[in-house]
């Protein structure tokens, strides 16, 4: 049966490719599943778990596991990944839930919940939720059959029931309540849903529908209050309009004018005001039980490195590493696809998602904002 007009283009924009099964059985055995969870105990670490919900930017592979065409788990994905094996990371490479356990000496690498494979001691010091596709808005990505932001929530209820069996429940509201919680999500919410398919613009004005999303955050940042979280950041929107699917489809002429698309930027920089503002109210509110809830700001930390390349070593910034067609910005990145020599390079690895060298830059200019939100109780 044929997809409809708004179906095709919501696999397109969410940087689809439908993979054949038995590719994926390949690249989704005990190889992949034994490197997720490697771990690096440190008694010294002030986290003693890390949990990532949200989309594709903190997805360490759980689309791997459900069934949906959106999925990172064939080549050339994983690239410059351990034994450059796909697990699911739409990167090259590493995702920053992934720095951020490293750094903080919680594991090496965190694992997808759904992955049948963890143990009780991979379950102990967290484990990431987020699904590609997803979005605060409750539309986002069901045509794909992607994890909502509630259902993420659903899991990490049904984790937090598992793990007391396991350990008990006092063990377990520890670990809750020293773990640091990354919210990344909103990105599919505006250039997928918003401005991408018709149906919310019929009912919300770009202010109306900010204010829509932001009710969503807020509740969903709530109710991660309400299970016993305590240290939560926040991920504010990336220059939209800088993404190299965003000036594809928009550029006058994709071929020689590549430089951002303003609107979407903007729309991004008006979300974060927003936001910012919103998380400083909740985290007042809720101060006083050792609450901290922290913006991550993304948005300036790539925009530094689009205005100064070369101070970060890289030589694109507006095209992917990895796509077919002759500026490198196609929807798909597929085993057929061009792959430049060296990602390290490009600030993008595909036409939506950074390459883990991009990832790597702006976590460590937002480490002093990890590091106040650990600090902060």
């Amino acid at each position: 049966m044929a997809l409809s007009k708004e179906h095709r283009l919501a696999l397109l924009l969410n940087h689809i490719v439908v993979f054949y099964v038995t590719l994926a059985l390949v690249f989704s055995g005990g190889v992949c599943a034994r490197i997720l969870t490697m771990q690096r105990p440190s008694s010294g670490s002030s986290v003693s778990a890390v949990f990532a919900f949200g989309d594709s930017t903190v997805d360490t592979g759980n689309n791997d596991y459900i069934n949906t065409p959106s999925k990172g788990n064939v080549p050339p994905y994983g690239k410059d990944f351990v034994n450059h094996i796909p697990t699911g990371r739409f990167s090259n490479g590493k995702l920053i839930p992934d720095l951020i356990a490293a750094h903080y000496g919680v594991k090496e690498l965190l694992p997808p919940y759904l992955d049948p494979a963890l143990s009780t001691e991979d379950l102990t010091t967290g484990v990431c939720f987020a699904s590609a596709g997803s979005g605060y808005d409750p539309l986002t990505g069901q045509t794909i059959n992607v994890l909502s932001m509630e259902k993420q929530l659903q899991y990490f209820k049904e984790y937090t029931k598992r793990l007391e069996m396991a350990i008990g429940k006092n063990r377990t509201r520890n670990i809750i309540n020293g773990a640091l919680f990354v919210i990344s999500s909103g990105t599919n919410d505006f250039i997928i849903n918003y401005y991408g398919l018709p149906f919310r613009r019929q009912s919300f004005t770009p202010h109306m529908y900010r204010q829509f999303i932001l009710a969503h955050v807020k509740k969903f940042t709530q109710t991660l209050l309400n299970q016993g979280a305590r240290r939560i950041a926040v991920v504010g929107l990336a220059p939209m309009g800088c993404l190299p699917l965003v000036i594809n489809i928009n550029s006058g002429n994709p071929f020689r004018d590549r430089g951002c698309i303003k609107k979407f930027s903007s729309v991004a920089r008006n979300y974060n005001t927003m936001l910012q503002r919103e998380l400083g109210k909740m985290e007042k509110s809720f101060r006083s039980l050792g609450v901290v809830i922290g913006y991550i700001d993304i948005y300036n930390s790539v925009v530094r490195m689009i205005k100064a390349p070369h101070s970060f070593g890289f030589e694109d910034v507006d095209s992917g590493c990895c796509g077919t067609g002759i500026i490198k910005v196609s929807f798909s990145c597929d085993m057929n696809s061009y792959v430049c020599p060296n990602a390290s390079k490009h600030l993008f690895w595909d036409s939506v998602h950074p390459t883990e060298r991009a990832y790597s830059v702006v976590f460590h200019a937002q480490l002093p904002s990890f590091d106040a939100i650990l600090k902060g109780i």
